[in-house]
């Protein structure tokens, strides 16, 4: 079962997308500020975090770089009220792998999340070549 973090300062927001998710067979954990998320990501080394740009305390912009730096490999998708085109080429440089809109259209939750998963699924094909060098005799 893939493990899914959404954090946002609003609870309802959290509230929704964790029902939502867990009905489509996730396992989900909440966070509302970015200091809990940070601490939750190490507890449960979520597969997926969605994440709010702006909440109070620490930014989402900050803890996408926290959670990059516990695993690049899990998958970040932001979540803004305000479509800036800068911060969201910003997230993505800095390892998002997509953003969603508020309000959220939950259908369109739904596939960008299995997207991100299956993404999480390929397995790039440097890390094939690497390990069949690193396996194979000389």
């Amino acid at each position: 079962m893939y493990k899914i973090l959404v954090v946002d300062d609003e609870v309802a927001v959290c509230d929704l997308l964790k029902d939502f998710l867990t009905l489509k067979d996730y396992e989900v954990f909440t966070a509302s500020d970015g200091y809990t998320a940070i601490s939750k990501a190490k507890e449960v080394s979520p597969h997926l975090v969605l994440l709010d740009i702006v909440m109070p305390g620490i930014s989402g912009m900050e803890v996408l770089k926290e959670i990059k730096k516990l695993n690049s490999k899990t998958g970040v998708i932001m979540i803004t009220a305000v479509p800036d085109q800068g911060i969201i080429t910003e997230s993505i440089d800095l390892g998002a792998y997509d953003y969603i809109r508020k309000p959220m259209d939950l259908k369109h939750v739904e596939n960008v999340v299995m997207l991100a998963i299956n993404n999480l699924k390929i397995v790039p094909i440097h890390a094939i070549l690497n390990k069949k060098v690193v396996q194979s005799p000389l």
